[in-house]
């Protein structure tokens, strides 16, 4: 019965998925039914890692195609979730498959912030399992064997994968199971597997012998270059498994090169060539081969049936030729090369492996949607904020401008002795919202506010401090075994991010002093139009009469101009609710591009979309800016006319300039109270984002800690206690001959 190879599984520690991931839905996804899909979602993810890792598996295909499922929604979600060691950070702990650790100290482990590194030892196990799968067929049957055959590719083509990127994903030093050298090493004892099950296939199926002979050959060297690579990488015999494994190899290798050797021995005779038939058993000395391999590896594998059929086939020839034929046996070094053929190949490790997977995750768009979308939406801000802004200023230039022109005030103050009509509205509206005592509660409020901000941003930035206070302790003290990434190299973003906040905060404060010093301007004459009426018409300075003026053309002239100026603000309000109101889904947009070419280039997206949407509405902003400059032009020049023709004395000029401060108090109220609300609003709005903040320094301390109790115990054991060095078996040898191969033979177990 042949003996097969196969791999023992990883095994990993428990981990939370739901805490971090649901903490990262619910912050980002505040839909209640788009949260909720997520969130149960999460709850499947956690439910199938727990059926891929956290039980026992059986030797069955569908054991496997759970941790394949399990592999699939990895791949899937890495691209939608922001998995790092600074942002949404997971820590998975994975012992090493063939170190069985000592008395003193437990098995070989690595705890990594990485899921990578996660993705990289499940697909270990999907190729161990697969091995082992291969190795419980019935070769006896058609079935087995193509069963067999598909899973030691499968499994080859997983160990090869992890080869080519480990070392990206991890971006550290991994356990030496998960090396390049030792993956590389089982990923060609694999192929050696698949390509001797084709072999038992073709001789089970009596296919011709020139063609049996080619596949034994290719197998032959498949083996030979697995036994090379696991006798002469250092980090590699460390492993008592390899140690068992070698043997086997070296076995495998002899048998499948005298297989080659018989084969094409039958086919020297099919073609009369008798003198070639016995070359062939002289090449490799083939008897002495088989019982070399009989003597040695006996209770690993049976070769009595081969070595039977090499001496008969041998005494057979050498009969023959003696006594019939007296074919010249040529020298083996003029025998031509047995052929090769390679039927096997790794298989390709293209998501989805699985045949029923589904991503739990579907709906969420990738990060790289998400990022992009997220900078859209500030570009998309800018500019509304840009277009709005600028009617918003030319508009408090166009009130400032009629304000020191006491209009419309002049206009309805004909009589000299009440309160002007637009004087008394303005007024009204301080009072209706709120006046004095409104503007005093929230001046008031916003320190309170700035100071909750400050408390969270330190807080935050303090659970920083001390962590890497600890994390620099730790790498003095132990030096280059602390082997994991500095705190301060892994916090810079935070702590960029940080610094911005607190520079916002400064800005910000800036901001309220220059309101409030606004306010400490306008609030005597604010307090004026907060008094009832009788009070406030008397506060205003009474004038000679200048009734004559009344229904004159120029006092007409301006009545229309600043008609005209009032309809240009309100289209400017309901053209700013338009700008507010577009939308776009430049998500849809961002997943075609990814979908097409692999990327996103969102600043080019971006700004022909924003383009696009907004170029009309600049038109119409620049259009009313122009119109505005026109009037006032045509408003100063008919308000130069009707102060010439008013009468000018010290009383009325008085009156006009307190009209003019009433009027300019109002307006300041107006933009003073929206100031106010937009600063509550701005340090409530950044509460939540510093929270958001805080959650994300608390995840990864909280992170860095269970990686450092980890890290600290494995220092403490490997080093303090360290292990017994594993026992060590002195080197085979390997040779073309192998006549004398010798393989110090320990116990080991196979399938």
């Amino acid at each position: 019965m042949a003996t097969f190879i196969s791999v023992p599984l990883k095994k990993s520690s428990e981990v939370d998925l739901v805490k971090p991931l649901s903490k990262f839905v619910t912050a980002s996804y505040p839909a209640a039914e788009e949260q909720g899909e997520y969130l149960r979602a999460v709850e499947e993810l956690n439910k199938l890692r727990k059926n891929a890792l956290g039980r026992p598996l059986d030797k069955h295909e569908s054991s496997l195609e759970i941790i394949l499922r399990y592999y699939d929604q990895l791949c899937a979600v890495e691209p939608k979730f922001p998995f790092s060691e600074n942002q949404l950070c997971l820590t998975f702990t994975w012992k090493d498959a063939f170190d069985k650790g000592s008395l003193f100290s437990g098995s070989a482990k690595l705890a990594l912030a990485s899921l990578g590194y996660e993705k990289t030892c499940v697909l270990f196990n999907v190729a161990a399992l697969a091995s082992q799968i291969a190795a419980e067929q019935n070769l006896d049957n058609d079935e087995g064997l193509k069963a067999a055959a598909k899973f030691y590719q499968l499994a080859s083509g997983a160990f090869g994968h992890i080869k080519d990127t480990v070392l990206s994903a991890l971006n550290r030093e991994p356990t030496g199971d998960i090396s390049p050298e030792t993956v590389g090493a089982l990923s060609l004892i694999m192929l050696a597997q698949a390509q001797e099950v084709f072999f038992l296939k073709a001789t089970s199926d009596k296919m011709k012998d020139a063609v049996i002979a080619k596949l034994a050959n290719q197998a032959a060297d498949f083996f030979g270059d697995a036994f090379k690579q696991c006798q002469y990488k250092d980090n590699l015999s460390k492993y008592f498994y390899f140690q068992e494994v070698l043997p086997v190899l070296a076995a495998k290798h002899c048998i499948m090169q005298a297989n080659a050797e018989l084969h094409q021995s039958i086919l020297a005779k099919q073609k009369k060539r008798f003198g070639e038939e016995i070359a062939h058993f002289d090449r490799l000395h083939a008897a002495e081969l088989v019982k070399t391999v009989a003597s040695r590896y006996d209770e690993y594998v049976s070769v009595k049936d081969l070595s039977d059929k090499i001496n008969r086939a041998l005494t057979a020839a050498k009969k023959d030729n003696d006594f019939i034929y007296h074919d010249r046996v040529p020298e083996v070094k003029d025998l031509d090369h047995i052929g090769k053929a390679a039927l096997v190949k790794a298989t390709a490790i293209t998501p989805p492996l699985s045949q029923k997977f589904t991503d739990l995750f579907e709906k969420m768009v990738p990060m790289a949607v998400q990022q992009s979308m997220s900078i859209y939406n500030q570009r998309k801000a800018e500019t509304v904020n840009r277009l709005v802004g600028t009617m918003r200023e030319a508009t408090n230039l166009c009130n400032g401008v009629l304000a020191s022109l006491n209009l419309p005030a002049a206009l309805e103050d004909l009589s000299g002795d009440s309160i002007p009509q637009s004087i008394a509205e303005k007024a009204r509206s301080i009072v209706q919202q709120g006046g004095l005592q409104s503007i005093e509660q929230l001046i008031k409020d916003l320190p309170e506010l700035l100071t909750r901000n400050r408390e969270i941003l330190d807080e935050s930035l303090k659970m920083l401090d001390d962590e890497e206070t600890t994390d620099n302790e730790l790498r003095t003290k132990f030096n280059q075994r602390w082997s994991r990434t500095p705190s301060g190299d892994l916090y810079k973003p935070l702590r960029t991010e940080g610094a911005n906040f607190r520079n916002i905060l400064d800005k910000a404060v800036q901001a309220d002093q220059v309101v409030k010093d606004r306010y400490n301007t306008h609030c005597d004459m604010i307090t004026l139009l907060c008094k009832p009426e009788n009070e406030l018409n008397a506060a205003i300075p009474s004038a000679n009469p200048t009734r004559t003026l009344q229904g004159s053309e120029v006092v007409n002239v301006l009545r229309s101009q600043l008609a005209q100026l009032d309809e240009i603000k309100k289209e400017r309000e309901t053209l700013e609710g338009e700008i507010k109101a577009v939308t776009f889904d430049m998500c849809t947009t961002f997943l075609t591009a990814l979908a097409q070419d692999g990327a996103i280039n969102e600043e080019q997206l971006s700004l022909a979309q924003l383009d696009q949407l907004y170029s009309a509405y600049n038109q119409r902003v620049q259009a009313s800016l122009r119109s505005q400059e026109e009037l006032l032009g045509q408003v100063q020049t008919s308000h130069q006319e009707f102060s010439s023709l008013k009468q000018s004395n010290t009383e009325a000029n008085q009156r006009e300039e307190v009209l003019k401060k009433l009027a300019a108090a109002h307006d300041s109220y107006v933009e003073i109270s929206s100031n106010l609300r937009e600063g509550t609003k701005f340090y409530n709005d950044l509460t939540e984002i510093l929270l958001k903040f805080q959650n994300k320094c608390s995840d990864i301390v909280f992170a860095r800690k269970t990686e450092r109790d980890e890290l600290l115990k494995y220092v403490l054991t490997r080093f303090l206690f360290p292990r017994p060095h594993p026992y060590s078996l002195p080197p085979p040898f390997f040779g073309i001959s192998l006549q004398n191969i010798y393989v110090a033979r320990a116990p080991f177990m196979f399938h």
